[in-house]
C-alpha cells in the first residue's frame, strides 16, 4: 500500500488471524497484542497509532462476549465504541483509511427491507435499515459504527454474522468439542442468521483493498466506502448450523471409533436462558457490497464445506 506499515488490531481473533495471514506477504504489518495496546484505554490506542504512523488501520478487535457485556458494559463500550472512535480520529488526521468490522446484532430481529423475503415473511437487513440493538454488545458495536461515521475518515465498516473458523473459540469449535463429549446437543432454533467463515471475510476485505489500491485507498473509500454487509449467502438457525456441523464431522472419517453421532435437539431461546437477548432474525442483505466491489460470498453450506476441507482443528 505504501512504505508505511499496515496496522491490524485484533490479530488474535478469528477475522484478525485470517487477515494477518493474508496481509503479511504484502508488506510490513504491525499487529499489536493486548500487552502492547490495551484497547480499553483510549490513550493507549492513540499513542500507538501516532507512533506507528500506518498507511491503513484495520480493526478486527472487539469485546464479543454477548452475555458478559451485560455485566461489563463499561468495558464493552471502551473496546467496541471508544477505541474505534480514537482510531477514526487518528486515521482522519493521518489521511488514511480505517476498515472496521461490526455485527448483525445491531438489529433487533424484526427484519429489514432486503430481498427476497424468508418463508416467515421477514426480509434481510439492508445497510440503511434502522439499527435497534437488543443488548449491550450490539449497542456498543453500533456506537462504534456511529463514532466512525461521525468523525468521517475514509472508512469501510463491514457488518458480518455468525463468524467461525477452525481456530480460536467459536460456534464451530464448540460444537465439535460438545459432539465428542455429549450424546445430546440442545441448540436454539429460533435465531436465524448467516454463519460466515472468517477466512472468506478476510479474503474479500483484502480483495476490496487490492481493487482500490491503484487509485489510493483513502480516496477510493471516500468515494465508494461506507457501511456494508459482508456475510455468507443463505440463512439457517443455530440448530440448523449445529446439525450441519455434526453431520459433516461424522462423515469426515476422523470420528472416534465407537463414538455415536449425538442427537441435535432444537430448543427455544427462552429455554437457553441467556443473559442477553439475541435478534430472532438477523440475515444481512449483501447486494450493496457486491455491486460496489464485486464481492463473492458463497452460501453458508458451501463455506462450511470449504472450511472443514481446508485443514485440521
Amino acid at each position: 500500500m505504501t512504505d508505511r506499515p499496515i496496522l491490524l488490531f485484533g490479530f488474535r481473533g478469528q477475522i484478525g488471524d485470517e487477515l494477518l495471514r493474508l496481509l503479511a506477504p504484502r508488506g510490513d504489518v504491525l499487529a499489536p497484542g493486548r500487552e502492547e495496546v490495551n484497547l480499553s484505554y483510549a490513550d493507549h490506542v492513540r499513542t500507538y497509532i501516532r507512533t506507528a504512523r500506518p498507511s491503513i488501520i484495520l480493526n478486527a478487535a472487539a469485546y464479543t462476549d454477548v452475555d458478559e457485556a451485560e455485566e461489563m458494559p463499561t468495558l464493552a463500550m471502551s473496546v467496541n465504541a471508544d477505541a474505534p472512535r480514537v482510531m477514526a480520529e487518528e486515521a482522519y488526521q493521518l489521511g488514511i483509511a480505517l476498515v472496521h468490522y461490526s455485527t448483525d446484532y445491531v438489529f433487533d430481529g424484526s427484519g429489514g427491507s432486503g430481498e427476497p423475503a424468508a418463508p416467515s415473511g421477514l426480509r434481510p437487513y439492508g445497510e440503511t435499515d434502522a439499527a435497534k440493538p437488543l443488548g449491550m454488545y450490539g449497542r456498543s458495536k453500533w456506537m462504534g459504527e456511529e463514532a466512525i461515521r461521525t468523525v468521517g475518515p475514509a472508512h469501510l465498516i463491514l457488518r458480518t454474522s455468525g463468524v467461525y473458523s477452525m481456530r480460536r473459540r467459536n460456534f464451530l469449535t464448540t460444537i465439535r468439542r460438545l459432539a465428542l463429549e455429549q450424546d445430546e446437543l440442545r441448540i436454539v432454533d429460533d435465531q436465524i442468521g448467516s454463519p460466515t467463515w472468517a477466512h472468506d471475510i478476510a479474503v474479500e476485505t483484502v480483495r476490496i483493498l487490492d481493487r482500490t489500491n491503484a487509485a489510493g485507498v483513502p480516496a477510493m473509500l471516500v468515494k465508494f466506502g461506507g457501511t456494508f454487509h459482508l456475510a455468507a449467502a443463505g440463512s439457517t438457525s443455530w440448530h440448523g448450523f449445529a446439525t450441519a456441523i455434526v453431520d459433516r464431522l461424522y462423515r469426515r472419517g476422523d470420528w472416534p471409533e465407537g463414538r455415536a453421532k449425538p442427537t441435535v435437539t432444537a430448543i427455544k431461546s427462552e429455554d437457553f436462558k441467556a443473559k442477553a437477548a439475541r435478534p430472532g432474525y438477523s440475515v444481512l442483505d449483501g447486494q450493496a457490497i457486491h455491486t460496489a466491489f464485486e464481492t463473492r460470498m458463497d452460501d453458508w453450506t458451501d463455506q462450511l464445506d470449504r472450511c472443514l476441507a481446508a485443514g485440521k482443528f
